[in-house]
């Protein structure tokens, strides 16, 4: 994992007891090294996450145009919807830039696992009729996703005692994971989706 995000969210989390042996984080990244450390991370591990800022940059178009896969995180409201289309527009400058596609897709986060808001339904639809790709998939607010940054590790290591719910958790984790790995499976090259699998 690669937090280059300014904020290094990702990297208080990995200072937190709990964090997986397997898993690496890197936090010392710039515009002129991000292009090197995605490639030098994919030489070594089938999954290399980059987490990025979530304003238009030069380090945020380098990763994207290294990108198997570029996932847009987007609240229920018109503000993040917005952000999104700058975010897409982005993708396709990267496109241009580079000279290939780089796919991407919405994913709707911090959303009620109960009610489907009138808002959330609106954007997806205005996202469905200009044929945005959405994941099925969406991170419901969970306090445990929270308590996380809170109190390190993983939702399976999280204390039922101090947070609710963390099997429900779990299983939008776990479905949101499997929709990911699927897409990225099905548009790999054949060496690259015999490592995946």
């Amino acid at each position: 994992m690669i937090d280059a995000d300014p904020n290094k969210p990702r990297s208080q989390w990995a200072k937190r007891p709990g964090k997986p042996e397997n898993l690496t984080v890197l936090a010392d990244v710039a515009e002129d090294s991000i292009i090197d450390t995605i490639e030098s991370a994919a030489l070594r591990t089938p999954f290399v996450i980059v987490d990025l800022e979530g304003t238009a940059s030069t380090v945020v178009g380098y990763a994207m145009s290294r990108a198997d896969l570029v996932i847009i995180p987007v609240q229920g409201s018109h503000l993040d919807a917005t952000e999104a289309a700058k975010a897409i527009k982005l993708v396709r400058a990267q496109e241009r830039v580079f000279k290939r596609i780089i796919r991407y897709t919405i994913l709707f986060t911090r959303t009620s696992s109960a009610i489907r808001t009138r808002t959330l339904q609106s954007i997806e639809a205005e996202f469905a009729a200009n044929q945005i790709p959405m994941l099925n998939a969406q991170l419901n607010e969970r306090d445990a996703y929270r308590a996380l940054f809170a109190f390190g590790g993983t939702l399976s290591g999280l204390d039922p005692a101090q947070v609710s719910n963390i099997a429900a958790a779990l299983l939008n984790a776990r479905i949101f994971t499997q929709e990911v790995v699927t897409m990225l499976k099905a548009h790999a090259p054949a060496a690259k989706a015999e490592e995946v699998a």
